[in-house]
């Protein structure tokens, strides 16, 4: 077992003064991946992915392939019908996979945009909200289903827990896992020895042991039950070190979950009353539009995600919901790097 002391997060503070930000008039840029060479491929509202060079020059790469691909919802929050790039993840020759949030599908799109669909079945019944996608270092790919309800705002409710996690394996997905509260992104830690899983609605991040046959097992809580008021996890992102960095989405905070589990924010830029307010609609099961998207607000509202990038896997980039641009700063301490960097 690993033997951590000195953390370098230990006397890290993030200012706004340290922040910077790349792209714009971005449509959702939930979902972010780097690349060595600088580039970063966006999650984009418009059907598809923004690539966003390492001089700031921007690519809108739109989905191609099925008439799926050509009803794109432009606003960040509807419960659309055609295609809306969620999570984003390198297939291992280069191409993206995407877990479409729109289409309820995992689909393979060229960087040039041709797009196919990998599965829309599980054991012969709809998917259900698709809404990450990661490759392990076996070239496994596991995707995560935040919820069987296909309106996904009636999904917001605290005693809900039809969330899974399976894995695409022959041309066909297996549940892997299930009973979670919005099944948000997932992360291995380095030895892949563990799969940590948001919960969105559950506030919490769940992780389960990786058996030598691929199975999850011993599942448990990682670090606090319950990580904040109004504290709606989505995005995380291991960095070299063991520490656990993520986002709550409507509150808007960036926080980090040390190896041991302990909590520190280092970025809060939501709006005490509006999260409250959310807090008691949620805990009654009387979340509306109304509540919901009176919140997000800051340098990346509805923050939604971190990731590692740059030369030294030093510069971190958040991805939100209602965002136009990437904010960007430095890290003390270098990402985990992902399956694709090499």
């Amino acid at each position: 077992m690993t033997n951590y002391k000195d953390n370098p997060l230990d006397n890290f503070e993030l200012s706004h003064s340290d922040i910077k930000t790349i792209g714009k008039d971005l449509q959702r840029p939930e979902c972010i991946l780097a690349e060595p060479n600088g580039s970063l491929w966006v999650a984009d509202a418009r059907g598809g992915v923004m690539r966003i060079s390492k001089d700031g020059s921007q690519q809108l790469i739109t989905q191609t392939g099925s008439d799926f691909f050509g009803a794109a919802k432009s606003e960040a929050t509807r419960y659309l019908e055609g295609t809306l790039p969620n999570g984003l993840a390198f297939a291992d020759n280069g191409d993206i996979l995407i877990s479409n949030f729109g289409t309820d599908r995992l689909e393979r799109m060229t960087r040039t945009g041709h797009t196919i669909v990998l599965a829309d079945k599980i054991e012969g019944e709809e998917i259900g909200k698709v809404n990450f996608v990661l490759r392990d270092s076996k070239n496994r790919i596991w995707i995560t289903i935040s919820t069987k309800t296909k309106n996904w705002m009636h999904a917001l409710k605290h005693d809900l827990k039809d969330g899974y996690v399976a894995r695409y394996e022959n041309g066909a997905f297996r549940i892997m896992a299930d009973g979670f509260g919005f099944t948000n992104e997932i992360r291995f830690d380095k030895n892949e020895e563990y799969l940590y899983i948001v919960e969105t609605t559950g506030g919490c991040i769940t992780r389960m042991r990786l058996t030598e046959n691929g199975d999850l097992v011993d599942r448990e809580i990682f670090g606090p039950s319950k990580l904040g008021k109004g504290a709606w996890p989505d995005g995380i992102a291991f960095d070299d070190y063991g520490n656990l960095w993520g986002t709550t989405v409507y509150s808007d905070k960036l926080f980090v979950l040390t190896p041991e589990g302990d909590m520190k924010t280092l970025l809060d830029e939501g709006d005490p009353v509006k999260v409250e307010a959310l807090e008691k609609a949620f805990y009654s099961n009387s979340v509306t539009e109304d509540v919901l998207f009176a919140t997000g607000q800051g340098i990346a509202p509805w923050m939604a995600s971190v990731t590692f990038g740059g030369p030294d896997l030093r510069t971190v980039y958040i991805g939100s919901l209602k965002g136009k641009n990437i904010p960007y700063f430095k890290s003390p301490v270098p990402g985990l790097p992902m399956v694709h960097w090499k």
